[in-house]
């Protein structure tokens, strides 16, 4: 009896062994990817942003997006496979960083960009750029489609078949070997809701910039007829205006840089609706004279050309008192339509407004698109003033300077290289950064 006990727990241990080797066997199998040789590198962002409003709702389609590169269609015309697809393609994110921050973290289908979550291979640094953003695709010439999709988690090529037949945009890109690619699908005229697709060949990876400036450039993506669209297509009855790029800004604009330090700040809470997270900063101030309202570039709309435009730079350190080794430097950019000042900072508008208005917006002095702000301050939270409920009427995005430990630095400023892309009353910010050494604790 002993020796039939003895067989039993040594048939439940081999079994046990044998469950757990085919589980570490299915798990730990490496993934393998096809490599591409000589490839090219593509980003892709869904930019149909238009406002969640009713009356847009009925006149368009929701947004919601697959993209397919060389799709095949069956006989019905309907895709049924693709070369590469980036599917649950949402409205994409106001800030892109400089890597990946979707993958691993997220609990949803939905991807705010293409690689985005997708596992897929994926840029290398080149010339100090983490491309890690930008998927690897074939270096060729490439047919792209948008399709309409259901906003659910069925993949698109498994949708029903009605489901399936809805194009947004299509075209044709030439992707060149080792080139970087920024392509999106946007609104070309905004009352007729027509579309089209952009590709933008970078240069950033090519260019030699200084360890000691802050790059940025700047694109008006808006479409035709954004500006003079009626303003119940842009934000609905009772809402408060957030910043003054919710109308639209003019097709040509002149842009003016003001850098500020002071990053200590305080919560701001109020019983009103106010927007979350809110700021009131207490020791801002302009640490050099030479920056404040310092004429930094001119944009013009345009939405029929590929062209890079180019970058722009201010120093990482402008005040006496830096230490060369981290800043609380942060930045206004101010939109001003040409020919509205006799001299500096001499215009009609005003950039505050009152959160506690009852009419649709808050702004003191409505701009009607001939001046704007970005405010590029910690992570994007709106600024309050501290005076009743006073708020700065700025777009708010993250800090242009990346703040953090490396080496033995806690913190450790570094600078970056930027792309404003300024789309039917929104912004978007794409961030770039070089490497720098991991910290040391």
């Amino acid at each position: 009896m002993k020796r039939m006990i003895k067989k039993i727990r040594n048939c439940k241990i081999v079994m046990g062994m044998i469950l757990i080797s085919i589980f570490l066997f299915w798990n730990c199998q490496k993934i393998e990817y096809t490599s591409i040789e000589n490839p090219a590198y593509l980003r892709v962002f869904n930019s149909l942003n238009f406002p969640d409003i009713s009356g847009n709702s009925l006149i368009d389609t929701l947004p919601y997006l697959c993209m397919l590169i060389n799709p095949v269609f069956d006989g019905k015309g309907l895709p049924v496979t693709a070369e590469i697809v980036g599917d649950f393609l949402g409205k994409r994110a106001k800030y892109a960083p400089p890597f990946p921050q979707q993958i691993g973290v997220s609990t949803t289908r939905e991807n705010p960009e293409y690689p985005g979550k997708e596992t897929v291979l994926v840029g290398p640094v080149l010339n100090g750029f983490d491309l890690s953003s930008w998927a690897q695709v074939p270096a060729k010439r490439h047919r792209v489609v948008f399709m309409y999709r259901p906003k659910n988690d069925v993949p698109f090529f498994e949708l029903d078949s009605d489901l399936r037949k809805n194009i947004a945009a299509i075209t044709e890109v030439n992707l060149e070997a080792g080139e970087v690619y920024t392509l999106q699908i946007i609104f070309d005229d905004f009352i007729k809701r027509s579309k089209k697709i952009i590709l933008r060949q970078e240069t950033f990876h090519k260019q030699v910039f200084s360890d000691s400036l802050v790059y940025v450039n700047f694109y008006n993506y808006t479409a035709d007829n954004f500006l003079e669209a009626p303003i119940s297509l842009k934000f609905p009855n009772g809402k408060k205006k957030r910043h003054l790029f919710e109308e639209g800004i003019e097709s040509n604009m002149d842009i003016y840089l003001s850098l500020m330090k002071g990053l200590d700040f305080i919560y701001f809470n109020s019983s009103y609706n106010i927007p979350k997270p809110s700021v009131i900063i207490r020791n801002a101030m302009l640490p050099n004279p030479s920056y404040e309202w310092k004429y930094f570039y001119t944009l013009n709309r345009n939405i029929n050309s590929n062209q890079d435009n180019p970058f722009v730079s201010f120093p990482m350190w402008v005040s006496k008192n830096d230490n060369g080794i981290a800043t609380d430097l942060w930045q206004r950019f101010y939109f001003l339509q040409p020919n509205l000042q006799s001299k500096p900072q001499n215009h009609p508008f005003n950039e505050y407004g009152d959160w506690n208005r009852e009419f649709t917006g808050g702004p003191y002095i409505d701009s009607k698109g001939k001046f704007a702000i970005i405010n590029c301050l910690l992570n994007g939270p709106a600024i309050f003033t501290g005076k009743d409920n006073e708020y700065h009427l700025g777009y708010n995005l993250p800090n242009l300077l990346i703040n953090i430990h490396s080496g033995r630095d806690n913190p450790k400023s570094f600078t970056s290289v930027n792309t404003f892309e300024i789309i039917n009353g929104e912004v978007y910010l794409l961030s770039m950064q070089r490497k720098f050494a991991p910290p040391i604790y």
